[in-house]
């Protein structure tokens, strides 16, 4: 496997494969398993994602990496294979999320910084050692009538820059995620008021990473969509892609080699629609996904935390993993969810 940033980058989104995001911290995996009522420990854990990874048929075809958590980078299946290996034998990508989370930011209500630069040369090394070879960070950015304030912007974005320079100094193929929030407080603006604040969230991010000298062709961004607040959806399928098209056309520089949009919100079949019409649009880049609980949800019901239920939870993750593909390549159709 080619060890060239540039080179894994388009591995990273090519050929309608996409990401797998297995990155919930403990506290988020925590509110996953209270929804099937099972106790989050390390081996619940490891038998959740141990169910995933092993989907063969889905890791092969339709997974093009995964991006794990600390733990899980480090982690061994039952039988004792690290889940590196297992991830890479199936021709895929292990990642790591190396941001320590979203903190509130001083005298700036309302808004947050991502920490985790403290440190992080050592820790790339370290994972890069383990067997990573991509990265994610992750700033988060407040929607209201309001906010975000430039203040807030300008911190995260160069938060993401220095990140991304310190990867790519590692080995390391860095995604770039700035979220601007779909679901967040109080959730109303509508989708002008979403394209404005991603179309100047994204202006200053690569304005950013342009300082902070980062190769724009050895790096993926994982955007929002341009869609209305989580309170106020009215927006068509055709006119979430539409509107996030022209976003990113007027600030993502072709040079970037792949978008994996991040689901943030939405429901499962819709991740995959706007995907899809998406791709129905002539774009600079490969476009495809990097979803979390888009590509998790329904085969976490279906497992429902019973070692007899593994099969069934594979079998609803390789669907929901071949649907995002198809999405992922323009083909996605709505009956193809009812086929199966």
């Amino acid at each position: 496997m080619s060890e060239r940033l540039e080179d894994i980058a388009v591995q990273m989104v090519a050929g309608g494969r996409g990401l797998l995001a297995a990155d919930e911290s403990t506290s988020t995996i925590k509110k996953r398993f209270d929804t099937i009522n099972l106790e989050s420990t390390e081996t619940s854990r490891r038998d959740y994602r141990e169910m995933l990874f092993r989907s063969d048929e889905a890791m092969k075809k339709y997974i093009s990496g995964v991006i794990l958590f600390e733990e899980t980078l480090f982690q061994k299946a039952a039988d004792g294979t690290p889940f590196v290996d297992i991830i890479r034998a199936a021709g895929s990508i292990p990642g790591i999320k190396v941001d320590t989370g979203a903190k509130p930011m001083a005298k700036f209500p309302g808004e947050t910084i991502t920490e985790g630069l403290d440190g992080l040369g050592e820790r790339l090394a370290k994972y890069y050692e383990a067997g990573a070879r991509f990265a994610k960070w992750r700033g988060v950015i407040a929607i209201s009538s309001s906010l975000p304030t430039r203040g807030s912007v300008r911190a995260n974005a160069q938060a993401l820059a220095r990140y991304a320079a310190l990867c790519q100094e590692a080995k390391i193929v860095p995604i770039v995620e700035p979220e601007c929030l779909m679901d967040g407080k109080p959730g109303d603006h509508n989708i002008d008021r979403c394209a404005e604040v991603t179309e100047s969230t994204l202006r200053m991010v690569f304005e950013e990473l342009a300082e902070a000298r980062v190769s724009l062709e050895g790096m993926i961004l994982k955007p929002n969509m341009v869609i209305d607040g989580k309170n106020a959806r009215k927006a068509s399928v055709s006119e979430v892609a539409e509107r996030t098209v022209q976003v990113l056309k007027r600030t993502v520089p072709s040079a970037v080699p792949g978008i994996a949009f991040l689901s943030g919100g939405q429901t499962t079949e819709e991740a995959t629609a706007h995907l899809s019409a998406i791709n129905g649009h002539d774009l600079p880049w490969l476009v495809t996904f990097s979803y979390g609980r888009a590509l998790q949800d329904s085969a976490l019901k279906a497992w429902n935390g019973k070692p007899e239920n593994v099969a069934a939870g594979q079998r609803e993750f390789t669907h929901r993993a071949e649907m995002n593909s198809l999405a992922a390549t323009g083909n996605w159709k709505k009956d193809l969810e009812k086929a199966a």
